[in-house]
């Protein structure tokens, strides 16, 4: 599946300086958490500042839900530690551990956990019951309104929708206001336009209430387009941790551009001011960040889709042909064998008709710069 990485709301994303300026929540610092013999998370350390809402994003087992235990408190870290709002919650090295139900922060889980004999209302008040009648009542009326339910307080959870089940399991993590949200796969139990307009909601909700949040998903297209950053985790360890715009244009591993979305690799020969590559040659000020040190040596220039534009041609003109298509709706994906032998992806309007075998010229259509790889340096 091809990644729109486009922002789908219109709250810009805070600039690294803005950042930098708040005070963070969440400091993990060299966490790591073994099961037996089996490390699930390896010497994490991140940082996440107040009001910002951070992914940890990976594929299924590479430790991320994991870490979203740990900050809950319900796993214990091997080593490191993890503090909230600057307050130690888990330090393996003097077995200083505060249990979840002290730790001021609230969970969604997936699958919404709502209790079913209670109302909606009744739902969210329940971590608030300590709060006189009144102001219960309050908040509980104002978080409702706020996920768009103020007229569903006294429904059961069998006669809510899945999106509505799952405003009302946002609600009751926020009724208590607290420092820090985690939400677990949020989206997963969603059907797919269902799913597009509940994360678009729960960011807005999250921006209007100001939590911090952290999410964990496997899903790239969620991740890039709700969040402030992603932190994309494998095999138990953070590969990366940017901006969605900077992660997937100026991913720093073959594995973060790989799991981001189809990543062709061309090789090229950089050669002073030009770089050379099997589709032409590219100026190297378009290639972004590559020093002067790799003059004369071999890269590979990071493609995606839709930086490449596929014309059907004569076999005589053409650089490859098209090995195999994907009609997506809106676009279609095709795969093309060059002459070289290397193959690359391009995207086009699915109006833009290309047959499978058919000879096509190839030419690069970025007008952005192009992330690259050391091609004896294969990092995974």
């Amino acid at each position: 599946m091809s990644v729109e990485h486009e922002r789908t709301l219109t709250e810009p994303t805070r600039t690294e300086t803005e950042l930098s300026e708040t005070t963070p929540i969440l400091e993990v610092d060299g966490v790591s958490k073994f099961f037996g013999d089996e490390c699930a998370v390896e010497t994490l350390s991140l940082s996440v500042d107040e009001g910002e809402l951070l992914t940890l994003l990976g594929p299924s087992g590479c430790g991320k839900t994991t870490t979203l235990r740990l900050l809950a408190g319900l796993e214990r870290p091997s080593s490191g530690s993890i503090r909230i709002d600057g307050e130690p919650v888990a330090v393996a090295d003097d077995s200083t551990f505060v249990p979840p139900e002290q730790r001021d922060v609230g969970v969604v889980f997936q699958d919404f956990a709502l209790f079913p004999h209670m109302t909606a209302a009744e739902n969210v008040s329940f971590g608030i019951s300590d709060l006189p009648k009144a102001e219960r009542d309050r908040r509980v009326a104002e978080l409702l309104e706020l996920v768009g339910l103020g007229d569903q307080g006294e429904s059961s959870p069998e006669q809510l929708s899945g999106g509505q089940k799952q405003r009302v399991a946002l609600a009751r993590s926020l009724a208590p206001e607290p420092e820090m949200l985690l939400l677990d796969e949020p989206f997963s139990n969603l059907d797919v336009d269902l799913r597009v307009e509940m994360r678009e909601e729960v960011r807005r909700i999250l921006k209007a209430t100001g939590v911090t949040a952290i999410s964990v998903t496997h899903d790239q297209e969620e991740a890039l387009s709700i969040s402030d950053r992603v932190a994309v985790m494998a095999g138990g360890k953070l590969k990366q941790i940017d901006t969605p715009e900077d992660i997937f244009q100026h991913p720093k591993s073959r594995f973060v551009a790989g799991f981001l979305g189809h990543a062709s690799f061309v090789p090229g020969r950089v050669d002073g001011d030009i770089v050379h590559t099997t589709l032409g040659p590219i100026g190297r000020d378009r290639i972004h960040g590559l020093a002067l040190e790799y003059d004369r040596t071999d890269i590979d220039v990071l493609l995606r889709p839709d930086d490449v534009i596929a014309t059907p041609t004569t076999p005589e003109n053409a650089d490859g042909e098209v090995t195999y298509r994907r009609y997506l709706g809106p676009t279609i994906l095709y795969r093309i064998e060059l002459d070289s032998g290397i193959t690359v992806e391009a995207m086009h309007n699915h109006a833009d008709q290309i047959d499978l075998n058919e000879p096509v010229s190839v030419d690069l259509g970025a007008t952005h710069d192009l992330a690259w790889f050391p091609t004896r340096n294969d990092q995974m």
